[in-house]
């Protein structure tokens, strides 16, 4: 790491390299409270080069900080962009008004798909498949529900999805709170973790933050609302079976709050 630091920052004198975490495919360093960097374990020139661009080309648009570039070495799989300020929303007990992220969507639902072209993925998974996951999901969950709900989301269960959407926008693709960084007053600071970002349904984010944020977060747009409420519900039984399975509370306590409004 501290060759790759050398190549692409050689003025930068590291006083602090910590190892801040390891996923399947990276390592992360955090240098001098300051800057990020992420190294491939398996390097895919191509890959890095992409992911680059993309958070090159979503710096110019978002109106919230996100991770930009400082200094790619495509070839080691090399990475690296400053640190952003905050703390990850879901970790705060803090209120956010959703008008920032909301924002946010809107400017990249604006990007044409055409300089997004190579960057990022198509998905348009049919809501009909979401709701077939979440009938799978719930098995997993019942038992965590509070016995008010149990009948509510079994009613959703059993009723059919919006029809599909037919447009497709850039977006996120994974605006959980999990990804928002705020301050002590609720200011978001940034917004992070763009790897899931494609061509996608504008309505899925717009659920994702309905669904953390609550009704205040719900589109006025009554093409988009039905699928957003869907997209939510199906969301919630996600991160509760995530939160229960891998011991997280703070996603069980997230999803288990927002029942009231899901259902």
């Amino acid at each position: 790491m501290r060759s790759a630091l050398a190549a692409g920052l050689p003025d930068l004198r590291a006083d602090s390299v910590d190892l801040i975490g390891e996923g399947v495919d990276h390592f992360a360093y955090e240098i001098n409270n300051d800057l990020i960097v992420r190294m491939s374990k398996d390097p895919d020139p191509a890959q890095t080069d992409r992911e680059a661009r993309l958070l090159t080309l979503v710096a110019e648009v978002s109106p919230v900080p996100v991770p930009t570039p400082v200094f790619v070495l495509a070839e080691q799989g090399c990475l690296a962009y400053r640190k952003l300020a905050g703390t990850p929303l879901l970790d705060l007990a803090v209120p956010v008004h959703p008008a920032a992220l909301t924002g946010l969507l809107a400017a990249l639902h604006a990007v044409p798909a055409a300089r997004v072209e190579g960057l990022v993925e198509v998905d348009d998974l049919p809501l009909a498949e979401w709701l077939r996951e979440a009938v799978a999901t719930y098995p997993a969950v019942a038992g965590d529900l509070p016995a008010p709900f149990r009948g509510r989301v079994e009613t959703f269960l059993d009723t059919a999805p919006p029809a599909d959407g037919d447009t497709l926008v850039f977006s996120h693709n994974d605006l959980g709170i999990e990804h928002v960084l705020v301050d002590a007053a609720g200011e978001v600071t940034g917004v992070i973790d763009w790897s899931d970002a494609a061509l996608v349904d504008p309505a899925c984010d717009l659920g994702r933050l309905f669904r953390d944020l609550g009704p205040a977060a719900l589109p006025g747009d009554p093409s988009l609302r039905d699928r957003a409420v869907f997209y939510a519900r199906c969301g919630v039984l996600e991160d509760l079976a995530y939160g229960l399975e891998a011991g997280r509370i703070r996603y069980v306590e997230k999803s288990l709050r927002a029942l009231g409004w899901l259902f």
